[in-house]
């Protein structure tokens, strides 16, 4: 079995604070303070020694109030401002973590405390061991002897459950409840005045907890205690509120986000000279590193090595271009004022197309003392030029939306590499620092450290910005000719045609999707938004009500506390972390309590208010046409599927019906119809044209309902109607891997019945299962498994635990039937994005939810143009069994369905 993973967690500002109290008030020669940033330095250096890690992130305190600030106004109102000495090298030492590659980690409304809570549950569900280096006794709640501890890393001392045992005289489990009777002067937790540490520790000694305690009152001794307990009770439950760590702040993490940097001094050595770090310049020149990263305009690493050059003249910018051909591979990159194609606007170029050399092109700095920078007439004679090369990039959706824009035309392009590095391997990071690391032990200039904080890229001097610009486009161009043999050897030439008939051109179709956006009806948000606002008010106070007391309803733990301590309802499920309150667990607990039902209408009330409501409503006031434009992520998924963020518009609920009326605010233009293209059954029968099972072949090629026939199989003609869904359910279920337990919990039946069912399944449909099973077998026995397309996925099963092992087999089926999906769909996307360009249809593509297409088109003409289009998405590819999609027409996207 391999090896237990770690994971380091820093309570960045409790480390620093630390630190700094720690060393002797060290000077560099021109007086400024250096012993917090020494401190810091040590720290890293010894990571690898003393403190071998796997993944690192520093937790860090969002800027604004948490949510504690509506638990007590004076939460923290009066803490002692920190010294000046201390105050100066805090926002040096956060900007070496960002500019060393370090992962960060914040969230507004959230504390650092609150971050790492969180992070250290997911990382343990993850099954990974946690460290968390801090002193900070608020922490000591987290500690879970053998899975998470706490590290003093000035004294390199673990702080365990003996320790705190040693220290406190109770377990970690009690800490909230120690900290809630004592209180905290410092961050204004009012406690139980009068109660100190010895009688905190007496009392959970006797009672176990506050609730337990309080739970009997009557027999506490000496009644002066009693009566404090009584008189400050109020108090004691708000402590309890304030001390308590949310450990939901993000409901998922990608750890390869914290992965370490190699060789992390090397971005920050002007700066170990100017504070005097000779510990660390003094390492870096024993390994021979510190000559070539000094270069004034050279970026050198192990495999790269090139002259960034600024062309700020037309003669300068003409001169190079000459040498550029159609028949040239040229690199390219933009820098624009922010990330927003539609307010913000371009900056600069770079590009690269030879051997050791880069180059940028500035036009739209705006500084103080501005150098030369070539004009915008200049800046688009030279785009024009240089894009009718074989234009490479890096994320080049993006790109194009800006240069489009400026040129206001549309652009070709050659290649893709964040696409191509995708293609090599669907679950490794694509983004261009990450690929520069692994494939050139290259650490890139970061962005962190080249704009300042509130600023954009047009106020970046413009030497600065010729060596962040370029390296950005040299390390593209390095890494085409890289990933095209990374290509041809995973996948030969069929994989490199994938990319190119399809992949590369679905960039395009994407980007014509984002720009289309889609129109949002800002009244009916309006009123949603006041609607569902009154309901949460509502709710909140039943729930306050039922529960005998208010307490942070979106917090796991404290709810927790209310079910199964203060209320006793039975446990369902109880994890290293605390209670589990989970949908399924409140759903076992439905008729237990009335409690249950109402924080189950809470939670979908509350998911949809925040996460939908109140950001469309945002996004759509702030556009003229109120209309709402998404980002779709082409290389989100390791299977192939879409994502979309800024806003997510693939996850909006259809099950419930207040979440089919968030999709009502989405609606057409004036004079248009939205039309709705879905693929029926897609995985389904891409399992019959796999399997070639007969029963799954002939029920779709003569057009039967295959969940009834299905059913007929499982439960005979009788009750086959009756029993339909249950056959839907495992239909689908078993090709991501349900098991008895899942078919049950789904089905609401005993786990026995549903793995009866599922004997039944198999024997129904014996080639379903020798194809299923073949999929799994041949992921371990070829290390991949390959869509419809010839994409691959892959799997690294030679130093897989077998928990891992086990979840491989799962998802290298789920990648063959939702990949092969995946393939369908954009096939599709982009032949009729095509029909749409070539015949200047009068039609947009807005969205694509997964299976799903919706357009936008004349009213008049809709129905022509779904049929039209629904016959190209069914002709798409030739399968052993007809697709086939479901069509509909209607003003709002709530209406499609």
């Amino acid at each position: 079995m391999a090896e237990q993973k770690t994971i380091t967690i820093i309570d960045t500002f409790g480390f620093f604070f630390r630190s700094f109290y720690a060393l002797p008030p060290l000077r560099n020669q021109e007086g400024f303070p250096t012993g917090l940033l020494t401190g810091f330095l040590n720290f890293i250096a010894s990571i690898e020694k003393d403190h071998a890690t796997d993944y690192l992130v520093f937790a860090l305190d969002a800027k604004g109030p948490s949510f504690r600030m509506d638990i007590d106004a004076n939460y923290k109102a009066h803490r002692e401002e920190a010294p000046q000495d201390l105050k100066l090298q805090l926002p040096i030492a956060i900007e070496w973590i960002k500019k060393m590659g370090f992962a960060t980690l914040e969230k507004t409304g959230y504390e650092a405390d609150d971050v790492i809570a969180t992070v250290a549950k997911l990382s343990r569900e993850a099954g990974l061991h946690v460290t968390i280096v801090s002193h900070d006794k608020d922490l000591f709640q987290l500690i879970d002897d053998g899975n998470i501890v706490l590290l003093d890393a000035i004294k390199r001392k673990k702080m365990d459950e003996t320790a705190c045992i040693e220290k406190y005289g109770i377990t970690p489990k009690q800490f909230i409840d120690y900290q809630a009777l004592l209180g905290d002067s410092a961050d204004n937790v009012p406690g139980v005045k009068g109660i100190g540490k010895v009688t905190a520790e007496k009392l959970l000694k006797t009672y176990k907890s506050l609730d337990t305690l309080y739970a009997n009152i009557d027999t506490v001794e000496p009644k002066r205690i009693k009566e404090l307990l009584i008189t400050y009770k109020e108090d004691a439950i708000r402590s309890k509120q304030l001390v308590s760590l949310a450990d939901d702040v993000f409901s998922s993490l990608d750890l390869h986000d914290f992965d370490l940097p190699q060789h992390p001094f090397l971005s920050i050595v002007e700066e170990l000279h100017h504070y005097e770090m000779h510990a660390q310049l003094r390492v870096l020149k024993a390994k021979g590193m510190l000559e070539a990263v000094v270069a004034p305009v050279k970026k050198t690493s192990q495999n790269v090595s090139f002259e960034a050059v600024l062309l700020d003249t037309k003669e300068a910018l003409f001169e190079v271009i000459e040498h550029i051909t159609p028949q040239t591979r040229v690199a390219f990159d933009t820098e624009t004022t922010g990330l927003d194609v539609h307010r913000d606007t371009l900056v600069g170029f770079s590009f690269a197309f030879q051997e050791g050399k880069a180059y940028y092109v500035p036009f739209g700095h705006h500084y103080l003392g501005v150098g030369a920078q070539v004009d915008r007439t200049t800046a688009k004679e030279a785009l024009e030029r240089i894009l009718q090369a074989q234009v490479v990039g890096h994320n080049l959706k993006f790109d194009l939306g800006f240069v489009e824009r400026f040129l206001g035309t549309r652009v070709a392009f050659y290649a893709d590499t964040m696409i191509m590095a995708w293609l090599v391997d669907s679950s490794a990071r694509v983004g261009l620092d990450a690929l520069a690391q692994s494939a050139f032990g290259h650490t890139m200039i970061s962005f962190s450290s080249t704009v300042k904080k509130g600023e954009n890229f047009s106020t970046v001097p413009l030497e600065e910005a010729t060596r962040y610009a370029a390296e950005d486009a040299y390390i593209t161009w390095k890494l085409y000719d890289f990933l095209l043999e990374k290509l041809h050897s995973r996948g030969g030439e069929a994989l490199i045609q994938e990319a190119k008939t399809v992949e590369f051109p679905f960039v395009r179709t994407l980007l014509a999707i984002e720009q289309n956006g889609i129109k949002v009806d800002v009244p009916f948000l309006s009123s949603l938004q006041q609607e569902f606002k009154k309901e949460l008010d509502g709710l909140v106070q039943a729930i306050y009500e039922l529960a005998g007391e208010s307490f942070n309803i979106n917090s796991p733990k404290q709810l927790g506390g209310i079910l199964f301590e203060k209320l006793s309802l039975p446990v369902q499920k109880k994890g290293k972390t605390g209670y589990s309150t989970d949908e399924k667990v409140l759903h076992a607990l439905i008729e237990a309590h009335p409690l249950v039902p109402k924080l189950l209408e809470y939670r979908e009330a509350f998911k949809l208010y925040s996460t939908y409501i109140e950001p469309l409503l945002a996004l759509g006031c702030a556009h003229e046409q109120q209309t709402i434009f998404t980002s779709f992520l082409h290389t989100g998924t390791a299977t192939g599927r879409l994502s979309s963020k800024n806003p997510n518009l693939q996850n909006i609920p259809t099950r419930s019906e207040q979440g089919r009326r968030i999709r009502s605010a989405f609606i057409a233009r004036e004079g248009c119809a939205l039309i709705g293209i879905d693929y029926s059954q897609i995985e389904l029968r891409l399992l019959a044209h796999y399997s070639q099972d007969p029963v799954l072949v002939e029920s779709f090629q003569s057009g039967k309902d295959i969940h009834l026939q299905t059913a007929v199989k499982l439960f005979g003609e009788e009750e086959a109607a009756q029993k339909r869904h249950i056959a839907k359910t495992v239909n689908f279920g078993l090709l991501y891997g349900m098991g008895a337990n899942k078919l049950g919990d789904t089905l609401g039946i005993a786990n026995k019945e549903a793995k009866a069912i599922i004997e039944a399944y198999f024997a129904s449909f014996p080639t379903v299962k020798t194809f299923l099973s073949s999929i799994a077998q041949q992921s371990e026995e070829q290390g991949y498994v390959q869509t419809l397309l010839g994409r691959r996925r892959w799997f690294d099963y030679d130093n897989a635990p077998p928990m891992m092992k086990a979840a491989y087999k799962r998802e290298a089926v789920n990648t063959v039937f939702q990949g092969s999906a995946a393939d369908l769909i954009k096939l599709s996307m982009n032949k009729i994005q095509a029909l749409i360009e070539a015949e200047q249809l009068p039609v947009k593509m807005l969205l694509q939810i997964h299976d799903e297409l919706i357009f936008e088109a004349p009213i008049q003409e809709a129905n022509a143009y779904a049929a039209r289009f629904a016959s190209i998405m069914e002709g798409i590819f030739p399968l052993s069994v007809p697709l086939a999609c479901s069509v509909a027409v209607g003003s709002s996207w709530g209406a499609l369905k």
